[in-house]
């Protein structure tokens, strides 16, 4: 049976993917975009993170934790790292919830068994399930197995991808997959490398096989405020995505944003893009334009 690490079971989402969705937050991920919103779900391995904000010193989390991993005192971080063993015990004592569990070991029955509350939803509104991160496709034999019982079940399937993943992977899953929601973020080998951590090359080949799998593709981009907005950067997308054809000519912008700031703060993380401004609405208008100018039908995320 297998299993994967989850962070969270979002339902009533209608920005991934078709009608209303439940998205499934997966842990881990091959990329290290400076910009992320969902820190907590870099690494595979469970995390307890701290707010500190909502700490009110207690002091129940000192006497429940079994590693001497809390650090009491005003002003110093609650978590020493290297004694934690992510138990948990502390989460359970605080009475704040300044302490959070990021990640969870479940099955692929634990985690429809969640998601088909919302199945009402998902018939009234075309919608269905939507696997997120973090990477799913880090997990595809657990994926392929959840999506294969949500079908059976008459629920819709979606996929958010970083794209830099095995092509295996992706073939794993492809036959339970109605639509894959694929992020591509610059087009610069070498900007791309600086901004994420990883080159591009696999992700755009990865493109290109979903497409002649004449797999159901929507594109993304997060649309970052000079790393690429630039028009050279805007008509180089445009030129790859015309190459795939007509199954390939669609991307969705995502405007930045900081809204997963916090999260850096609870897991003691350097959030790299805390001074960036965010985007404008004509700005980011500006950027939709043009790609409809060039031949690429285009739309903005809510």
């Amino acid at each position: 049976m297998e299993k994967a690490i989850i962070t969270n079971i979002q339902g009533y989402s209608i920005h991934d993917g078709p009608g209303i969705r439940t998205v499934v937050f997966f842990k881990g991920c091959p990329l290290r975009c400076k910009w992320c919103s969902n820190p907590e779900n870099l690494t595979p391995a469970v995390q307890i993170g701290f707010m500190e904000q909502l700490c009110r010193q207690c002091g129940r989390c000192l006497k429940a934790c079994p590693h001497g991993a809390i650090v009491p005192g005003q002003g110093v971080y609650r978590i020493n790292q290297e004694k934690c063993v992510a138990c948990g015990f502390c989460v359970q004592a605080c009475y704040y919830d300044a302490l959070v569990l990021y990640g969870e070991e479940m099955t692929a029955a634990e985690v429809l068994e969640k998601v088909r509350r919302d199945k009402m939803f998902f018939d009234a509104s075309g919608g269905g399930v939507t696997a997120s991160g973090g990477e799913p496709l880090l997990y595809p034999r657990f994926l392929y197995e959840l999506f294969a019982k949500c079908r059976e079940e008459g629920i819709g399937t979606c996929v958010e991808t970083c794209g830099h993943v095995s092509t295996q992977a992706l073939a794993t899953v492809l036959p339970v997959v109605d639509q894959f929601l694929f992020d591509l973020k610059h087009m610069d080998n070498k900007i791309h490398r600086e901004y994420t951590g990883v080159p591009n090359h696999k992700i755009l080949e990865n493109a290109k096989f979903l497409i002649a799998q004449n797999a159901k593709v929507l594109f993304r981009m997060p649309l970052l405020p000079e790393v690429n907005d630039s028009p050279q950067n805007i008509e180089e997308t445009a030129t790859f995505l015309k190459s795939l054809g007509p199954g390939g000519m669609n991307i969705q912008l995502m405007p930045f944003h900081r809204l997963g700031q916090s999260k850096y703060d609870a897991l003691k993380m350097k959030y790299e893009f805390e001074n960036v401004a965010v985007m404008d609405s004509s700005g980011i208008e500006a950027v939709k334009d043009l790609f409809l100018s060039l031949g690429v039908k285009c739309t903005i995320s809510g």
